[in-house]
């Protein structure tokens, strides 16, 4: 039987966003308008509406498993990052590239960096097809941000890390939001930062517990 795709993402708005404080009227719209299934692969895409993460991504040598994340917490980032018609937006650990069409459709321009060669490959055929043609997908290390575009009005960091590196609050434009779930599990806190007179400071929002980017590991120090 086939899968009623424009019925599931009415089914995700209402019953997944709506109940989770997710009000932003544009963010809603965008989320009924981007077909989420466009963003997994054909043996999962039956499940692009289901209210966990999904993988996109096996696990590889030195890196785990990239997941898509979770419909709401994703989308009460999203909202917690206040992105507005002239924002300029780096999408950190882009994926399959949902959440850079997503945010385009809140935004000016996004910036859509990935580390997996493949699935910014992916990203960025499945961009093209729905016709975002104010995404650009960028491969580099997710930790190192992308400064040769910098400065950002937003950064949005898609998965749970240790630790938020200078070089993403670096890239940060004065008066700028940096959007991240900071530590892994039930541990994980969706923490804002702001940059106001040159100065980086964050405010815990909610707690999120999504899967994790690779590259933002703390290095652990030896102390005598």
């Amino acid at each position: 039987m086939d899968v009623d795709f424009s019925q599931q993402r009415i089914k995700m708005v209402d019953g997944q966003l709506r109940t989770t404080d997710v009000t932003s009227q544009p963010l809603l719209a965008a989320m009924l308008k981007v077909p989420r299934e466009t963003f997994v692969g054909a043996p999962k895409r039956d499940l692009a509406y289901i209210d966990e993460d999904l993988e996109i991504a096996s696990p590889r040598a030195g890196s785990g498993a990239r997941y898509l994340m979770e419909p709401s917490p994703f989308a009460r980032l999203v909202q917690l990052a206040e992105i507005g018609p002239g924002d300029f937006v780096l999408d950190v650990g882009c994926g399959s590239g949902y959440s850079s069409a997503v945010i385009s459709q809140l935004a000016g321009s996004v910036i859509a960096l990935e580390s997996d060669p493949s699935l910014a490959d992916f990203a960025t055929s499945a961009l093209a097809s729905l016709g975002h043609d104010t995404v650009v997908v960028v491969q580099g290390a997710l930790e190192q941000g992308y400064a040769s575009e910098a400065p950002y009005d937003v950064i949005m960091v898609e998965g749970a890390v240790d630790h938020i590196p200078d070089a993403l609050f670096d890239q940060l434009k004065e008066g700028g939001r940096l959007v991240a779930v900071v530590g892994e599990g039930n541990a994980g806190e969706a923490r804002v930062y702001v940059k106001s007179h040159g100065s980086v400071t964050g405010r815990r929002a909610f707690n999120a517990a999504v899967k994790p980017l690779p590259g933002f590991k703390r290095e652990m120090a030896f102390e005598f």
